[in-house]
């Protein structure tokens, strides 16, 4: 099962702490070990870590609208998104 490494910037780190969103949109994917972090030097910058059962089902999910919204819940902005796949 492939690990990913995943970070981008929020508009609000506590609430995006908080959201129940990543276990609502990722679960039903069978995704484990979900792993917050924060930059400790800037508030807005956040990453986690993901054990990810199928890869293309998850990218499928991050085009799909309930992503879409899901990161606006969190108050993620889309641009700074970068996905890192275990190699």
């Amino acid at each position: 099962m492939p690990t990913i490494v995943a970070h981008h910037k929020v508009k609000d780190q506590k609430h995006w702490l908080a959201s129940p969103k990543r276990k609502e949109l990722f679960a039903p994917l069978g995704v484990t070990s979900i792993r917050t972090f924060v930059n400790a030097q800037d508030p807005t910058s956040v990453g986690l870590i993901m054990d990810i059962p199928d890869l293309e089902a998850f990218w499928s999910t991050m085009q799909s609208e309930a992503a879409a919204q899901a990161m606006t819940y969190d108050g993620v902005l889309p641009e700074t998104v970068v996905v890192l796949v275990e190699a």
